[in-house]
Order: C-alpha cells, then sequence, then structure tokens
C-alpha cells in the first residue's frame, strides 16, 4: 500500500525532516495496531485483608454457599462461552495496485547484479580448476576471488561449490589443491560477520574436517588444522 498510494508524498517530504518524522510515526501506529489489535485486559485487584482483621470480635459468618446457585452460575458461563464468536481478528481482504513501475529500480540495480554474478562465476571457476589441476588458470583468477570474498554471496558460493566436490568423493588434495583451499577458506572466514557465523561460518564446519592431504603413509592433515584460528 506505502508503494502504491505514498510515493508522491514521500517525494514531497524528502526535504523536510518533520514532516518525515510524523509519517513514520503514523506508520508506527498501523503496524503497532496490526501486530496487537486487542486491548490488554484489565484484571481486577481484589483487596488483601487487613493485618489483625482476624482479632476483631464484631466478624461476620462466612455464609453458606447454596451449590444449586453455584452451579447454575458455571452453567451460564459454560453456554455464553460456547456460543460466543472465536477471538480472532477476521481478516480483510483487498486488492492493491502495483503503484508506480519498478524499471528505474531495476536499471540502477542492473549494474550491481551483473557484477555479483560475474563475481560467483568467478569463484566457480577458480574452484573448478583447482580440482582439475589446472593451477596456471586458477592463480590468475585468485587475487579475483579474494576480493569477492568480501560479498557474502561469493562466500555462500565457495560453501556449495565446495560441498559439491566433497560429495563427489574430491576431498583428498595434493599440496597445491590444499593450499588453495584453505587460501579461500582462510580468506572467507577472516571477512565474516556476526550475521555470518550460523551460515557461511556453519557451512564450513563439515568441509573443514573433510578436506585433507596425505603428508606421509599413514599421516593425514585435514583443513581445520589451518583455519580453527578464526573466531
Amino acid at each position: 500500500q506505502l508503494v502504491a498510494y505514498e510515493v508522491k508524498r514521500m517525494r514531497a517530504e524528502e526535504g523536510n525532516k518533520q514532516k518525515i518524522l510524523r509519517h513514520i510515526k503514523e506508520l508506527a501506529e498501523k503496524l503497532y495496531k496490526n501486530e496487537n489489535p486487542y486491548p490488554a485486559v484489565t484484571m481486577h485487584k481484589v483487596q488483601k485483608p487487613t493485618e489483625g482483621c482476624h482479632l476483631r470480635l464484631h466478624q461476620k459468618p462466612f455464609p453458606r454457599l447454596d451449590e444449586g446457585t453455584v452451579q447454575w452460575i458455571i452453567d451460564q458461563a459454560t453456554a455464553k462461552l460456547q456460543t460466543a464468536p472465536p477471538a480472532v481478528k477476521a481478516e480483510k481482504k483487498c486488492m492493491v495496485p502495483s503503484g508506480p513501475p519498478i524499471a528505474a529500480i531495476m536499471e540502477r540495480n542492473g549494474n550491481a547484479l551483473a557484477n555479483s554474478a560475474r563475481r560467483l562465476e568467478v569463484v566457480r571457476n577458480c574452484i573448478s580448476y583447482v580440482f582439475e589441476n589446472k593451477m596456471l588458470e586458477a592463480k590468475k583468477l585468485f587475487p579475483a576471488v579474494l576480493r569477492a570474498m568480501k560479498g557474502r554471496a561469493a562466500r555462500h558460493c565457495l560453501t556449495q561449490e565446495l560441498n559439491l566436490h566433497v560429495q563427489q568423493n574430491r576431498a583428498v588434495l595434493d599440496h597445491q589443491q590444499f593450499d588453495f583451499i584453505i587460501r579461500m577458506m582462510n580468506c572467507c572466514l577472516q571477512d565474516c560477520t556476526a550475521m555470518d557465523e550460523h551460515g557461511v561460518a556453519a557451512a564450513l564446519l563439515p568441509l573443514v574436517t573433510a578436506f585433507c592431504r596425505k603428508l606421509s603413509p599413514g599421516i593425514t592433515q585435514f583443513a581445520y588444522s589451518c583455519v580453527q584460528e578464526h573466531v
């Protein structure tokens, strides 16, 4: 609805902070009402008897309750509850027009999307070259791959590509391949933020226990021994 109806208003407000703040406040109230449709139920407080009241002489005995009357009141309340409508807000469906065309936004973001796709392609190609033992081609792309690791999409791409190679039983590497993969992993973890902890870093955990190299007969070095210093 905001996109459809209020674009002109937002453009008109661009230079005026007070108008923008008022608009934001209105939006906030709408969102709050949407999330909290029912007002808070007021609780009836029952006053506690004062200290020493049981020592008073003029105490009235508590009246004997009539079992039939109590049961009748309970039955009345139960019947009311059964006939009461469910306490769920009826959802009002409405058609919202599409609003202004977003072609301009797409043009503005088009170059960024193209750049992002190129970066991911570079990461994929470099990893393929490493596993195909085309080390000269991998070396040419390597600086671009390390630069691409600044972006979260490239970091995800690295974990996905490495995972594919593990599934193809290509986890045992030679020394040069191992070196390339370790440098990529280190660069990826170095640029990770707290937001990546349960995404990229978590995706790398099974991979660093899979990729390895043979140092000598009977001695294997796994990737985690080279990347375990990262927070």
